[in-house]
């Protein structure tokens, strides 16, 4: 049954990681939440294989780049929090990845970027060159020999991070509904088709769905490094399988159909990393990922519609950025405090 409007500081639209760690955010706070998706949660993009919370390279620095930092070193203690609340595993890890070299000129390059990570990333994170060798069986192929392993990257199992998160919302009372009416301020976090609607509403183009298609191989990997080779985002989760993805496709017919693109993931992947030749594949993946006009996530006012917000947009990197959103979002929605950094304000997808 859905809350009564008197009793409701906080309508959420869209249960994806943005709308389920918003609500999160604001019930922590202590503000009456309630969640509406007729999908259900973890519905959409939210609800895929890779979980590759990975951070931008340590060079040219600017506000969006701090503000990933700030959010993939709060993801410990924000999943943590998540788990204890609700009981459920978010499949949450900081692991590290693993990058191949291909040449002297990549060599070089990851070598100078270990000076600007240490400026930058200062003690909470290392970006450094280590021979192949040292990350045994599991490593990568690379023509140089060389690998960069960076400590700051972490790994999400997105189906249970998603189950973890309505588990804790559980516990405060708080259940997805698949209708309720507005109430309080309300904030769209809708996915692709929230980008569509609100396009179509304000009379341009503010971004756009992008299919992606993923596996999942049977492999236990252990606790390992991720890795990112050849374009292809390798992940171990702790349930012993390996996620592979993901491909971008802007057209498509069915977002949820898998084709010949999954069998490329597959040949790609065994190459790519040779401890996962003749792995079983045990699912094939796909679905439609928010791509704001600006890339960036889309934070912010709906223009012209008072007390109506949008947090939209988190093109592969929504479960990095969901713990610094949520509270960006919260400090907004419940304070009118705006913290949203230059680059992730609707405006600068309008």
């Amino acid at each position: 049954m859905a809350s009564s409007q008197k009793s409701v500081d906080v309508t959420v639209r869209g249960a994806g990681i943005f709308g389920l760690s918003i609500a999160w955010a604001c019930a922590l706070r202590g503000a009456a939440v309630q969640v509406v998706d007729p999908f259900g949660a973890g519905s959409g993009s939210s609800g895929g294989q890779v979980g590759a919370l990975a951070p931008h390279v340590p060079e040219t620095w600017n506000p969006k780049k701090a503000f990933q930092l700030d959010s993939l070193l709060m993801a410990g203690e924000f999943w943590s929090g998540v788990e204890a609340a609700g009981g459920v595993s978010s499949g949450y890890g900081r692991l590290g990845r693993l990058q191949p070299l291909a040449d002297d000129k990549a060599v070089a390059l990851a070598h100078g970027r270990e000076g600007t990570a240490r400026a930058l990333w200062e003690d909470n994170a290392v970006w450094e060159v280590i021979p192949a060798a040292e990350a045994g069986s599991w490593a990568p192929v690379s023509a140089s020999g060389l690998l960069v392993r960076d400590t700051l990257t972490a790994r999400m199992n997105p189906r249970r991070a998603c189950a973890a998160l309505v588990a804790a919302l559980a516990a405060r009372g708080v259940e997805v509904q698949p209708e309720a009416e507005d109430a309080g301020q309300v904030l769209w976090a809708t996915g692709w088709r929230g980008l569509k609607e609100l396009s179509e509403a304000l009379g341009k183009n503010v971004g756009t769905g992008v299919k992606g298609q993923s596996v999942s191989l049977r492999y236990d990997a252990g606790e390992v490094p991720q890795i990112y080779a050849e374009g292809l985002h390798v992940v171990p989760h702790a349930d012993g399988t390996v996620a592979v993805g993901s491909t971008s496709e802007r057209d498509f017919d069915d977002p949820s159909a898998t084709d010949d693109q999954c069998e490329a993931l597959i040949a790609r992947a065994a190459l790519a990393v040779p401890a996962l030749q003749g792995a079983e594949v045990i699912e094939r993946w796909a679905g439609v990922r928010p791509r704001a006009r600006s890339r960036a996530p889309m934070l912010g006012a709906w223009p012209g519609r008072e007390g109506h917000f949008i947090a939209n947009g988190g093109f592969k990197i929504g479960f990095g950025m969901g713990p610094k959103v949520a509270q960006v979002m919260a400090d907004l929605l419940l304070d009118g405090h705006d913290a949203i950094p230059e680059g992730f304000r609707v405006e600068d997808s309008l």
